[in-house]
């Protein structure tokens, strides 16, 4: 979560870049970030995958999860989900112009492949939460993989439903010739539905996360509105025992 909300942060701020600028990514480029800003859509496509992988091994085996998968494994990961798409690019960047080119129609069908796997691993995470995790004993860990899948799997289709009518037009400009060509970023009609990803993502998080609202309100909010954050935070209260949490009105 906290690695998607800060691309999708990233991309929310780049937006007024390709407001105030002609900017015209790809080759040749009018104004552009030589891919910089364009490449947060890889840090967030690898985030969704890894994410997609680990919760399905966390549900199909929890006993092998618990043991490898550490907080340390995680935060690695997501560090190498940065490091993977902007090394690839500061190469590219470097690379003469024919091979830059080659490089980035690679990285387009690369691209292509990625998102076909996280159709395939959408469906497989849908059949675990609907079939296996009902077979499961009811507990906290249960009811937490069940919250994580559901969250992921709707990131996964809304990112989808965004994202494929730019993927198709860029498929259709570099391979067939044809597909509709923008005047600059800023009018890019599947652009910006791309980028309004940046919004549903963090929205999803905090619709389908109790867990992550009740965080929210006393972390962030509780810092700007102290009365916020007395009203989640443990208190004794009146005919309750010492420590108890306080209701929420």
């Amino acid at each position: 979560m906290l690695n998607t909300s800060i691309c999708d942060t990233l991309v929310g701020l780049s937006v007024y870049y390709l407001g105030l600028f002609d900017v015209q990514e790809g080759f040749p480029s009018r104004n552009g970030t030589y891919h910089v800003l364009p490449s947060l859509l890889g840090v967030n496509i690898m985030t969704f995958l890894f994410a997609q992988f680990d919760r399905y091994f966390a549900v199909c085996h929890p006993f092998a999860y618990t043991r490898f998968v550490t907080r340390g494994v995680i935060i690695s990961t997501n560090v190498y989900c940065w490091f993977h798409v902007y090394v690839l690019l500061l190469i590219q960047n470097f690379l003469p112009l024919s091979k830059a080119v080659q490089m980035y129609v690679f990285g387009i069908v690369s691209l292509q492949f990625i998102v076909l796997t996280k159709v395939v691993m959408t469906i497989k995470l849908y059949v675990i939460a609907r079939y296996q995790l009902e077979k499961d004993p009811p507990s906290a860990e249960r009811e937490n993989n069940k919250e994580s899948l559901r969250i992921i799997i709707f990131v996964v289709i809304s990112f989808l439903v965004l994202w494929c009518p730019s993927f198709v037009n860029i498929v259709l400009r570099l391979i067939v010739g044809r597909g509709l060509v923008f005047r600059n970023e800023a009018t890019n009609l599947f652009a910006i539905m791309a980028r309004l990803n940046a919004v549903c993502t963090p929205a999803v998080y905090l619709w389908g996360s109790p867990a992550l609202r009740e965080a929210t309100v006393r972390t962030v909010w509780g810092r700007v509105c102290p009365r916020c954050r007395r009203r989640v935070v443990p208190s004794p209260v009146k005919g309750t025992s010492k420590g108890r949490p306080t209701k929420i009105h």
